[in-house]
């Protein structure tokens, strides 16, 4: 198995960075303004507010992200911790890098204590899903939206 370094990003990772980004948001058929994208940036570097997010390196390219926010709860004492943004670079899949983000994650909720960590998928990621079935448990809930 590759070995999968997992770290804070830095703002040297930004062009790196941003390809992964800009990648993400093509996989999922979405456009994000740029004005958007450049506060989700300076906050990831600033370190003092959330989102908080990981960089997964292997042979000492970034080639992942993760990003995740702690929310209260209305029926937890403690928080939950949202993983909002996942990927991996396509050309790295099955790596390990996936499940190094998320467990990078995992132990961060653990040292918040929060209640529970989350995230959301399409139902036709498969690929990911994958990973998923082996990590977590589906919950019941359904998404709506406006």
């Amino acid at each position: 198995m590759t070995a999968v370094g997992i770290r804070r990003l830095t703002p040297g990772d930004k062009e790196d960075w941003n390809q992964l980004w800009q990648g993400y948001n093509r996989f999922y058929k979405r456009s994000v303004e740029e004005r958007v994208t450049e506060r989700l940036w300076d906050r990831l570097i600033a370190g003092t507010g959330e989102p908080f997010g990981f960089g997964a390196e292997v042979d000492g390219r970034l080639c992942g992200f993760a990003h995740y926010f702690f929310q209260p709860s209305t029926s937890d004492w403690n928080p939950r911790c949202y993983l909002q943004d996942l990927f991996a670079d396509p050309d790295i899949r099955g790596k390990g890098v996936g499940r190094a983000l998320i467990e990078a994650v995992y132990a961060e909720a653990d040292r918040h204590e929060a209640a529970q960590t989350y995230w959301l998928t399409e139902d036709s990621n498969a690929t990911a899903r994958l990973l998923y079935d082996r990590i977590g448990k589906q919950t019941r809930f359904i998404k709506y939206m406006r």
